[in-house]
């Protein structure tokens, strides 16, 4: 999957110099036509969004997503309440723009010229491709004229745009449905599931798509990259624009962004469709009988990422074995386990005891300075490599200017270690840092995919619950005396 990597420094200086540009000519607070004015009296950042991993998703912990967080920071910046409304499709939410009803769409959306005639789009935050999908196992189609079946696309997406320059262009034949009751995600869940031969997504969706729906298979580019945007009302007033302008311009400075993209798409990247199958397979099989041990033993982090760092250690066999003599689940060496009380490495239970508490040991050694949600990952690289070796990366770091305390500076300096000019600087010497780097990008995928795998899971559930008590109630069970009564 192909995603280019976001020139912060350039679009941070473009940004600044806008803004300087623009702010000493607009009035903050001047009437009711001026869209900052207005969210500002109200004291509420209105925004439209679609429900998905990578925008805007709810869980028991509170909210997240990329589109959400982003949008959360800029409430702050501007002093208002953040109020998100989630929308079923992209039409819904330009419906909201157009009657007022929301300030701004953050959705993940590309830019798309056809929406420059009524509204206006704010700055690019990453950049996507789009890309054609097919079944893995059916033909792979070279090109748009070899498509042989239905194209379907979500309505109102920028995909619907392409296929008309297509179609205007090079291919007259192409034809291809609007659908406006599934979303981009279902249109590809629907392909993976072999119910629809062809749909359009963004690079990054079809990414996320593929950890959870491994059939899913990019048959070709259709665009080169493309930015993802925020979009508000087209008006005559600059305010809301400057002001997106200047957030973002803060936000490429401190490097928030950069922090936001890593967090939300830094584990998007290669795909290995053995692997994914491979994983998905054993939450079915292995996972059901470890789950309750994992749920008891992961106090400070999330089950879920628990039973994927045992995975990335094991592939969840107890008696597990390495050539270094690391041996169970959690992979412990016979030093660290007699540390932490472990007395049978071979036992599930006695191996993720140990392992989710020698994790919480590390993490509370982490530097207070690195943010709450890092943790997890500078610890992860300690529990891989050694405590002394994540430290050596963290001065690597500042050595270079960067940040020591952001994960996204630091696991860029992990496979400096094993090179001898850089190791030579530091206190512990060689390390495989490279192993350290894959270790944890390796967990964050799996962490995505058994996310991802057991929310679905739960929704097809439900539904199937819904359909049976929707059919007890059209059509109730008749006891064998009704059935005798003429």
């Amino acid at each position: 999957m192909k995603r280019i990597q976001f020139n912060y420094l350039l679009v941070g200086a473009v940004a600044l110099l806008l803004a300087l540009a623009l702010w000493p000519a607009i009035p903050w607070h001047s009437n009711q036509n001026d869209p900052l004015d207005r969210i500002l009296s109200r004291g509420e950042l209105r925004i439209s969004t679609l429900n998905s991993p990578l925008t805007y998703y709810t869980t028991q912990s509170g909210a997240g997503g990329l589109d959400y967080e982003l949008a959360q920071r800029f409430a702050k910046y501007l002093g208002v309440k953040l109020v998100v409304t989630p929308r079923r499709s992209i039409d819904e939410l330009f419906d909201d723009l157009d009657d007022q009803r929301a300030d701004l769409i953050a959705a993940g959306l590309i830019y798309n010229t056809e929406r420059l005639a009524r509204f206006r789009a704010g700055p690019a935050y990453y950049s996507v491709s789009q890309q054609l999908v097919y079944r893995q196992g059916s033909v792979r189609p070279r090109n748009i004229d070899a498509l042989k079946g239905r194209l379907a696309v979500a309505s109102g997406s920028a995909y619907v745009s392409t296929l008309k320059q297509l179609k205007e262009g090079k291919h007259p034949d192409l034809a291809w449905e609007s659908s406006s009751d599934l979303s981009t995600g279902e249109l590809l869940q629907q392909v993976a599931e072999g119910k629809l031969p062809y749909s359009i997504g963004d690079s990054v969706t079809i990414g996320l798509q593929q950890r959870i729906h491994p059939q899913l298979a990019v048959a070709f580019d259709i665009t080169e990259e493309e930015p993802v945007t925020w979009y508000f009302p087209r008006g005559s007033n600059d305010s809301l624009y400057a002001a997106m302008l200047d957030f973002f311009s803060q936000m490429v400075e401190d490097g928030s962004l950069a922090r936001l993209e890593e967090k939300y798409l830094g584990h998007v990247g290669s795909f290995d469709y053995v692997d994914t199958r491979t994983f998905l397979a054993a939450i079915d099989s292995t996972l059901p009988a470890l789950k309750p041990l994992f749920e008891k033993y992961a106090r400070q982090i999330d089950w879920k990422l628990l039973a994927v760092i045992a995975y990335q250690e094991s592939h969840w066999d107890p008696t597990a074995t390495s050539p270094t003599g690391v041996r169970g689940l959690m992979m412990l060496t016979r030093a660290t386990a007699a540390g932490l009380g472990v007395g049978d490495r071979l036992d599930a239970e006695q191996s993720i005891q140990g392992g989710a508490l020698y994790l919480e040991r590390l993490m509370a050694k982490v530097p207070e300075t690195v943010p709450p949600d890092e943790r997890i990952w500078f610890a992860l690289a300690a529990y891989n490599m050694g405590y002394g070796h994540m430290l050596d990366a963290r001065n690597l770091t500042k050595a270079q200017q960067g940040n020591p305390d952001s994960w996204v500076d630091v696991k860029q300096r992990l496979p400096m270690l094993s090179q001898r000019r850089y190791y030579a600087q530091t206190a512990y010497g060689y390390a495989r840092g490279q192993e350290a780097y894959n270790y944890v990008e390796n967990i964050r995928r799996y962490q995505a995919s058994l996310v991802g795998y057991l929310e679905e899971r739960e929704k097809k559930a439900a539904q199937q619950a819904a359909l049976e008590a929707e059919y007890a109630v059209a059509y109730p069970a008749v006891t064998p005396a009704e059935a005798l009564q003429p």
